[in-house]
Protein backbone atom coordinates (compact mmCIF):
# COMPACT_ATOMS: atom_id res chain seq x y z
CA UNK A 1 0.00 0.00 0.00
CA UNK A 2 2.88 2.67 0.80
CA UNK A 3 3.75 2.75 -3.30
CA UNK A 4 0.39 4.88 -3.85
CA UNK A 5 1.43 7.27 -1.06
CA UNK A 6 5.10 7.01 -2.47
CA UNK A 7 4.27 8.11 -5.90
CA UNK A 8 1.39 10.65 -5.03
CA UNK A 9 4.24 12.17 -2.59
CA UNK A 10 6.42 12.30 -5.60
CA UNK A 11 4.04 13.62 -8.16
CA UNK A 12 3.12 16.14 -5.51
CA UNK A 13 6.99 17.00 -4.37
CA UNK A 14 7.92 17.44 -8.59
CA UNK A 15 4.75 19.23 -9.48
CA UNK A 16 3.75 17.25 -12.00
CA UNK A 17 5.29 13.85 -13.96
CA UNK A 18 5.44 11.08 -16.38
CA UNK A 19 6.09 7.61 -15.16
CA UNK A 20 9.17 7.55 -16.63
CA UNK A 21 9.96 10.97 -14.37
CA UNK A 22 8.61 9.17 -11.84
CA UNK A 23 10.83 5.66 -12.37
CA UNK A 24 14.18 7.76 -12.13
CA UNK A 25 13.39 9.30 -9.38
CA UNK A 26 12.50 6.02 -7.65
CA UNK A 27 15.72 4.56 -9.22
CA UNK A 28 17.48 8.07 -7.70
CA UNK A 29 15.91 8.23 -4.59
CA UNK A 30 13.85 5.80 -3.13
CA UNK A 31 15.46 2.79 -4.41
CA UNK A 32 17.12 2.13 -1.18
CA UNK A 33 13.69 2.59 1.25
CA UNK A 34 10.98 1.39 -0.77
CA UNK A 35 11.85 0.15 -4.44
CA UNK A 36 9.41 -0.21 -7.51
CA UNK A 37 9.42 -2.12 -10.66
CA UNK A 38 8.19 -0.49 -13.75
CA UNK A 39 5.36 -2.35 -13.84
CA UNK A 40 4.50 -1.78 -10.95
CA UNK A 41 4.69 1.75 -10.98
CA UNK A 42 2.74 1.96 -14.01
CA UNK A 43 0.21 -0.58 -12.78
CA UNK A 44 -0.32 2.10 -9.74
CA UNK A 45 -0.46 4.84 -11.49
CA UNK A 46 -3.71 3.37 -13.60
CA UNK A 47 -4.82 2.88 -9.85
CA UNK A 48 -4.33 6.66 -8.56
CA UNK A 49 -6.22 8.06 -11.58
CA UNK A 50 -8.97 5.50 -11.22
CA UNK A 51 -9.34 6.70 -7.97
CA UNK A 52 -8.99 10.16 -8.71
CA UNK A 53 -5.75 10.81 -6.84
CA UNK A 54 -4.35 12.33 -9.69
CA UNK A 55 -4.96 13.46 -13.49
CA UNK A 56 -3.29 12.91 -16.33
CA UNK A 57 -2.52 16.66 -16.64
CA UNK A 58 -0.52 16.52 -20.02
CA UNK A 59 0.11 14.08 -23.20
CA UNK A 60 3.00 14.66 -24.91
CA UNK A 61 5.08 12.85 -28.01
CA UNK A 62 4.50 8.74 -27.97
CA UNK A 63 1.72 9.03 -25.82
CA UNK A 64 3.97 10.40 -22.48
CA UNK A 65 1.46 11.51 -19.72
CA UNK A 66 2.14 13.66 -17.59
CA UNK A 67 0.75 13.27 -14.13
CA UNK A 68 -0.60 15.72 -11.27
CA UNK A 69 -2.00 15.26 -7.84
CA UNK A 70 -5.81 16.21 -7.36
CA UNK A 71 -7.19 17.94 -4.16
CA UNK A 72 -8.25 14.90 -3.36
CA UNK A 73 -4.96 13.10 -4.06
CA UNK A 74 -3.55 15.75 -1.37
CA UNK A 75 -6.10 15.21 1.11
CA UNK A 76 -5.46 11.29 1.24
CA UNK A 77 -1.57 12.30 1.01
CA UNK A 78 -1.85 14.34 4.26
CA UNK A 79 -4.23 11.76 5.69
CA UNK A 80 -1.99 9.23 5.18
CA UNK A 81 1.52 11.09 6.31
CA UNK A 82 -0.32 12.16 9.58
CA UNK A 83 -3.05 10.22 10.73
CA UNK A 84 -2.02 6.33 9.41
CA UNK A 85 0.70 4.89 12.44
CA UNK A 86 3.58 3.00 10.08
CA UNK A 87 3.62 -0.85 10.25
CA UNK A 88 6.57 -1.69 11.64
CA UNK A 89 8.47 -4.46 9.19
CA UNK A 90 8.11 -7.56 10.93
CA UNK A 91 10.71 -9.81 8.42
CA UNK A 92 14.24 -10.43 8.05
CA UNK A 93 15.37 -13.03 5.97
CA UNK A 94 18.76 -12.51 6.62
CA UNK A 95 18.72 -12.63 10.61
CA UNK A 96 16.34 -15.82 10.07
CA UNK A 97 19.35 -17.03 8.02
CA UNK A 98 21.40 -16.40 11.77
CA UNK A 99 18.48 -17.76 13.78
CA UNK A 100 19.35 -20.91 11.83
CA UNK A 101 22.96 -20.86 11.33
CA UNK A 102 22.99 -24.05 13.84
CA UNK A 103 22.19 -26.18 10.75
CA UNK A 104 25.40 -25.67 9.23
CA UNK A 105 28.97 -25.88 9.75
CA UNK A 106 30.67 -23.55 11.77
CA UNK A 107 32.77 -22.54 9.08
CA UNK A 108 30.02 -22.03 6.88
CA UNK A 109 28.54 -19.85 9.27
CA UNK A 110 31.50 -17.68 9.87
CA UNK A 111 31.29 -17.20 5.84
CA UNK A 112 27.83 -16.29 6.05
CA UNK A 113 28.79 -13.65 8.15
CA UNK A 114 31.94 -12.57 6.83
CA UNK A 115 29.62 -12.06 3.48
CA UNK A 116 27.15 -10.15 4.82
CA UNK A 117 29.36 -7.79 6.88
CA UNK A 118 31.49 -7.85 3.12
CA UNK A 119 27.69 -6.84 1.55
CA UNK A 120 27.16 -4.02 4.13
CA UNK A 121 29.82 -2.59 3.35
CA UNK A 122 29.02 -2.55 -0.48
CA UNK A 123 25.77 -0.80 0.42
CA UNK A 124 27.68 1.16 2.77
CA UNK A 125 29.94 2.18 -0.59
CA UNK A 126 27.09 2.97 -2.72
CA UNK A 127 25.02 4.94 -0.46
CA UNK A 128 28.06 7.73 -0.08
CA UNK A 129 28.23 7.34 -4.15
CA UNK A 130 24.93 8.56 -4.52
CA UNK A 131 25.43 10.75 -1.98
CA UNK A 132 28.11 12.24 -4.66
CA UNK A 133 25.92 12.08 -7.73
CA UNK A 134 23.01 13.69 -6.53
CA UNK A 135 22.37 17.21 -7.19
CA UNK A 136 21.40 18.27 -3.88
CA UNK A 137 19.54 21.85 -3.45
CA UNK A 138 17.11 23.23 -1.32
CA UNK A 139 14.48 21.45 -2.10
CA UNK A 140 11.78 19.94 -0.20
CA UNK A 141 13.00 16.27 -2.05
CA UNK A 142 16.79 17.06 -1.14
CA UNK A 143 16.55 18.56 2.28
CA UNK A 144 14.57 15.41 3.45
CA UNK A 145 16.31 13.06 0.96
CA UNK A 146 19.60 13.92 2.77
CA UNK A 147 17.90 12.86 5.93
CA UNK A 148 16.83 9.41 4.30
CA UNK A 149 20.29 8.66 3.37
CA UNK A 150 22.18 9.19 6.45
CA UNK A 151 19.61 7.41 8.45
CA UNK A 152 20.88 4.45 5.77
CA UNK A 153 24.13 5.12 6.55
CA UNK A 154 23.93 4.68 10.24
CA UNK A 155 21.68 1.55 10.28
CA UNK A 156 23.48 0.22 7.35
CA UNK A 157 26.46 0.47 9.83
CA UNK A 158 25.09 -0.32 12.78
CA UNK A 159 24.17 -3.30 11.17
CA UNK A 160 27.61 -4.26 9.77
CA UNK A 161 28.75 -3.73 13.46
CA UNK A 162 26.38 -6.30 14.56
CA UNK A 163 27.40 -8.50 12.34
CA UNK A 164 31.13 -8.17 13.12
CA UNK A 165 30.46 -8.59 16.56
CA UNK A 166 28.01 -11.73 16.20
CA UNK A 167 30.89 -13.08 14.44
CA UNK A 168 33.49 -12.63 17.02
CA UNK A 169 31.00 -14.35 19.51
CA UNK A 170 30.20 -16.97 17.53
CA UNK A 171 34.42 -18.15 17.06
CA UNK A 172 33.74 -18.33 21.26
CA UNK A 173 31.05 -21.38 20.35
CA UNK A 174 33.99 -23.33 18.99
CA UNK A 175 35.68 -22.82 22.03
CA UNK A 176 36.13 -26.15 24.73
CA UNK A 177 34.05 -25.25 27.49
CA UNK A 178 35.95 -24.85 30.78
Amino acid sequence: MSLRYAVLGLIAELDGASGYDLLKMFEISLANVWPATQSQLYGELGKLADAGLIDAADEGPRGRREYAITEAGRAELHRWLLEIKPRKPMRDETLLRVFLLGNVTSREAQEYMRAETDRLDEALDGLAALDETVEWDDDDLSRYGRLVIEYGRRSIAMRRDWFEWARAEMRSFDEPAG
